[in-house]
């Protein structure tokens, strides 16, 4: 999805949905592939981010002679980051596209949703490649960084970018000569191109990201969204248990009592420390192994039965009792 065509690709693919009541059954195949793909679970992180990037875009549409205001979302590994800001992206990109339709015969979509990753390393002139490559800008290697950022500015300007998208932002070191001169395009870009600015990375606020004048510059610029493990409880409310019900929900499985699952909330929090990402993938892989031998329901010993990732299994899982 860093290349127009790809991210074109992602946002008008009809995302996954789940069975429904009146609809025919779907093979085993169409189902292996359903929980293989998924549908998105919006937990509370997922709706703040949407609420507030439709704001923030809505805030600085007609701002001129600063940077817009940003957000940052934050987290750690695990967490649901990439999955939140791909989706808002994609409701930006739908939404867009709804309101201004290209006209027939147009070669070329509306182009109003950027995704970029920052490359391991990452230089001021790597970066600014990637944002090129995006939008399959052609470069070469004698153009400076500056021809590079002009040719990006003025072709992101003329497509009508209205959302950057910048993931994997915990790579940037402003502390490093390489890392502040990457950190001075990203505040260049920002002032320059027409657009809201959003990034995600792991646990920022624990790397050298808003340390000094430039972490200043972005801490007053962006807001901080965490999308962190989800508590057992919050007040009167348990957002993980909720999150369950509506996994719960969402399975196509043919024997599985409904209810099943959101009962070892307890379990389940423990095996995953309320990590959205393991979560998913738990309950997933063991709907996927139930279909294929053939018990169509996800148990707790099922759920026992499948190995998660090396972080959950590590630190989070119960310990056996002998």
């Amino acid at each position: 999805m860093t290349t127009w065509q790809g991210w074109h690709r992602f946002a008008t693919t009809e995302p996954p949905v789940p069975p429904h009541p009146d609809a025919p059954p779907r093979s085993t195949e169409e189902r292996l592939a359903y929980h293989s793909s998924f549908v998105t679970i919006r937990t509370p992180a997922l709706s703040q981010l949407a609420t507030q990037t439709r704001t923030l875009m809505l805030l600085g549409r007609h701002q001129q002679a600063t940077a817009r205001p940003s957000l940052i979302v934050t987290g750690p590994a695990a967490a649901g980051k990439t999955t939140a800001l791909l989706h808002v992206g994609r409701a930006c990109y739908l939404a867009h596209t709804r309101k201004n339709p290209a006209p027939p015969k147009t070669a070329h979509p509306a182009v109003p949703v950027a995704y970029v990753l920052v490359p391991p390393h990452a230089t001021a002139k790597t970066l600014i490649t990637e944002f090129a490559r995006y939008l399959g800008i052609p470069t070469t290697t004698r153009m400076t960084q500056t021809q590079l950022t002009d040719a990006v500015c003025h072709t992101y300007t003329e497509a009508g970018i209205q959302l950057v998208l910048i993931d994997e932002i915990h790579r940037l070191n402003p502390r490093t000569t390489t890392g502040a001169q990457t950190a001075d395009l990203l505040k260049d870009l920002t002032e320059r191109l027409p657009a809201t600015f959003v990034y995600a990375g792991i646990d920022v606020t624990d790397t050298p990201l808003f340390s000094g004048t430039r972490g200043a510059q972005l801490a007053g610029r962006a807001t901080l969204i965490t999308c962190g493990p989800l508590p057992a409880r919050h007040g009167t409310r348990e957002p993980f248990r909720d999150v369950i019900t509506d996994i719960e929900n969402a399975l196509d499985l043919t024997h599985h009592k409904t209810g099943t699952l959101p009962r070892h909330a307890p379990y389940l929090h423990q095996r995953t420390a309320g990590r959205i990402g393991s979560l998913t993938r738990l309950i997933r892989q063991a709907a996927i192994t139930a279909i294929c031998d053939g018990t169509e329901r996800v148990t707790k010993s099922a759920l026992d039965a499948v190995q998660l990732d090396h972080l959950a299994e590590t630190h989070h899982r119960p310990a056996r009792t002998r």
